[in-house]
Formats: C-alpha cells, structure tokens, sequence
C-alpha cells in the first residue's frame, strides 16, 4: 500500500467510524423473533428488508470479562477456532484494535463451487458503557474474481460484548448472508439457522484453549 492507497484508507476508516457513531448499525428494520435454544445460545431470526433471506441472532452468556473476549476477537493470529470450512484466511491490511480487512474461501462439498469473500472489520468501542462492537462488511475492487470460486457480495456479521458484572459478559451475533447458491431461500433459511450457535460454541472452545495454555507452564 502506498502513501496515497494509506491516506485514503484512513479517511475511508475515519469516515465509517463516524457514521457508525451517527447512525448505529441495523441488520433489519424488523423485530427479531424467537426461534429456539440450543446450547445456552438463544436464536432469533428477521426477514432482511426486501429479500427472502432472513438473518439470525445468536445471544448468550460467556464467564469472561468484555476485556478478555475482545482482546481475543480481534486478534489477527488466533484463527484456529474459525470455520472450519475455511481454506484460506489471507490478511490484505490491519489496524491493530480498529480495522483489518480479509480475503476469506470456503471449501465446500461436491457439486456445489467454493466461495470467496472479501471482508473488512471495524471495531467500535463505547469507553462510557463497555459495549464493544466488530462489524463486518463486504470489501469491493480488492481481489479480482477468482476462476471457479463464486464471490459472496451480500454478507453483514456484528459481534456486540457487553459487560455484565465483573467477570461476565452478553455476547450477540449478528450475521446474514446471501451464499449465491441455486437453493430455495427457505432450506437456506433452515441451513442458516445454526450459524450463530456454530460460530459463538467456537469462540467458547478457543477461549478455554487459550486459558489452558496459560496455565500450563513449560
């Protein structure tokens, strides 16, 4: 990146930031309705504004300050707990604790293509409540299309860590995606459903990995 690509990406950063502040960030202007629990994740769905795809909310307790959760999401070095389906994590530019964009592919099964995406993050962080968000967009014009892997432009996930007491903390999962995949939208719908519970379990697994491996002394 040179000087001037750096510039216009912090005024780019900048001006996000401050329409996130402005204008808080919505997934849908529909209520969310409750779907199930599962594992001490409870979901909740909304039909997306126009679209026949709903996005989902996955909502739950961690015993682990905001601090510590936060310090582990947004580390760019701890990816083993992310999708398994995952095939390639590239990191295309990073602002340690602000922004970090990704070139992400999937690896799916026969006879469906893999997927690409290109994503950025942002964090915001509210120094007055604790409220801590990760907001995660599709990124456009850069990484061309890929030869037989089929590019996801409509994709929107929030992490929102909100302090609860002293060691414990509300985790929230936004996520929607359109997967450009010839399914009817309401098996999709069902496929989906499960998302927030998969990603939120994984996050819980490396968060008690890390703190085995701090204890274990060498």
């Amino acid at each position: 990146m040179n000087a001037l690509q750096f510039h216009i990406a912090k005024y780019r950063f900048h001006i996000i930031i401050l329409l996130l502040f402005i204008f808080p960030v919505t997934l849908s202007s529909q209520a969310w309705k409750y779907v199930k629990e599962q594992d001490g994740v409870k979901i909740y769905s909304r039909q997306e504004s126009g679209k026949n795809l709903k996005s989902f909310k996955g909502v739950t307790e961690f015993r682990e300050s905001s601090d510590k959760i936060m310090a582990f999401l947004v580390d760019v070095n701890k990816k083993d707990w992310w999708d398994k389906n995952l095939s390639q994590i590239k990191i295309l530019y990073h602002e340690k604790n602000k922004r970090t964009q990704y070139y992400l592919v999937y690896k799916l099964p026969w006879p469906f293509r893999n997927r690409d995406l290109c994503v950025e993050s942002t964090v915001i962080q509210n120094p007055s409540t604790g409220v801590s968000k990760i907001i995660s967009v599709p990124l456009t014009g850069v990484v061309p299309p890929q030869k037989n892997i089929t590019r996801i432009k409509d994709y929107r996930q929030q992490w929102t860590i909100i302090p609860s007491g002293t060691n414990t903390s509300q985790i929230e999962l936004e996520f929607y995606v359109d997967p450009a995949e010839s399914l009817p939208d309401w098996l999709l719908n069902m496929i989906l459903t499960d998302s927030p519970i998969k990603s939120i379990k994984s996050l819980r697994q490396g968060l008690e990995k890390q703190a085995l491996s701090s204890t274990v002394k060498p």
